[in-house]
């Protein structure tokens, strides 16, 4: 969707699909010029490189080799150093190596029906990023098991794509969605004010969504993960798509919703995923001392009541909205 408009201050929309989802896009350009074939073929290259549901990307083709792949394209290295960077911070809890333990507990492209613990606990022997070597040119496995998801960064690593595309067009003030993480840079022109996004209440479901919080954010990233929605019933039990890559487990804890903002959203998707692999209290340790992030922490008392915590940086952007 291209909306032409007279006036400086009209928005540019454009919309479309990707890596198994949406994302939509609004900015303003004086020059009127849409971006979306660019966008789309841009987007369609990073998938080529990441995404996991693609045999023939380059992600797909590491993980069936059993040594070392050389990379084609330029969308691997970054997501991957990114990752590193925040596995070493958080002691494991973000780990793209993952995968065998996401696809064991039927959250990859096959569904399961039963869950073996025997097979769980020797699918870690093999998860870590410590079986995996890298440079600007190449990723080695140092167990030929190892396999890499870019599940919980990729769409925010598309987002800063998206935004590093528009920047070099001298695009200034945009706003980025893409499956519900993004980037909001500058301001929206036609209110004059700062972009706005809505973060779920966490007793949402797919039929019935309501906010529990806006927030207002300007030249920052936002993501939020949940182990509210993308959930698995096995045997009558439900697990959330969240794995801990120590326990090989899914997260069980009162830790329900980690909106994290950043200078970056690869940066914030890969941190809202060890959050909520952490729980609630190493999140809020990790925001005290993570000075350059800023967070939105909904989570349940003991009493099951639904709380809050959010960091001084943005305590005064957000918006609580009462349940109706």
């Amino acid at each position: 969707m291209f909306t032409n408009g007279m006036g400086r201050n009209k928005a540019i929309r454009i919309e479309g699909t990707t890596m198994g989802t949406t994302y939509h896009i609004t900015y303003f350009d004086n020059q009127k010029r849409n971006f979306k074939s660019s966008i789309d073929s841009l987007l369609k290259v990073v998938n080529q490189s990441i995404n996991n549901y693609d045999p023939q990307s380059e992600v797909s083709r590491f993980n069936r080799t059993s040594k070392s792949y050389r990379f084609q394209l330029p969308y691997f290295y970054s997501p991957l150093k990114i990752s590193r960077d925040v596995f070493d911070a958080t002691a494991g809890a973000f780990d793209l190596t993952v995968m065998p333990l996401v696809n064991a507990w039927g959250f990859g492209q096959k569904e399961i029906t039963t869950i073996d613990s025997t097979k769980i606990d020797s699918l870690k022997a093999f998860v870590g990023f410590d079986k995996l070597v890298f440079n600007e040119d190449s990723v080695f496995k140092k167990d030929y098991r190892a396999q890499v998801d870019f599940g919980g960064i990729g769409q925010g690593y598309g987002a800063d794509v998206i935004a590093n595309f528009l920047r070099a067009k001298g695009i200034k003030n945009m706003f980025i969605e893409l499956g519900g993480e993004g980037m909001a840079i500058g301001i929206n022109l036609e209110r004059r004010k700062e972009w706005e996004i809505g973060i779920l209440d966490p007793t949402s479901d797919y039929a019935h969504q309501f906010l529990k919080a806006t927030v207002k954010i300007k030249d920052r990233s936002f993501t939020t993960s949940g182990s509210y929605l993308n959930v698995r019933e096995i045997n009558g039990v439900k697990f959330s798509h969240i794995i801990d890559p120590i326990s090989g487990y899914p997260v069980n804890h009162r830790l329900l919703s980690v909106s994290i903002f950043a200078k970056d959203a690869a940066t914030a998707d890969a941190w809202d995923t060890a959050m909520m692999v952490l729980g609630l209290e190493k999140s809020i340790a990790i925001l005290e001392k993570h000075t350059e992030l800023d967070g939105f922490l909904i989570f349940s008392d003991d009493s099951g009541i639904l709380k809050t915590y959010v960091t001084n940086g943005i305590k005064q952007s957000i918006k609580i909205v009462s349940k109706k």
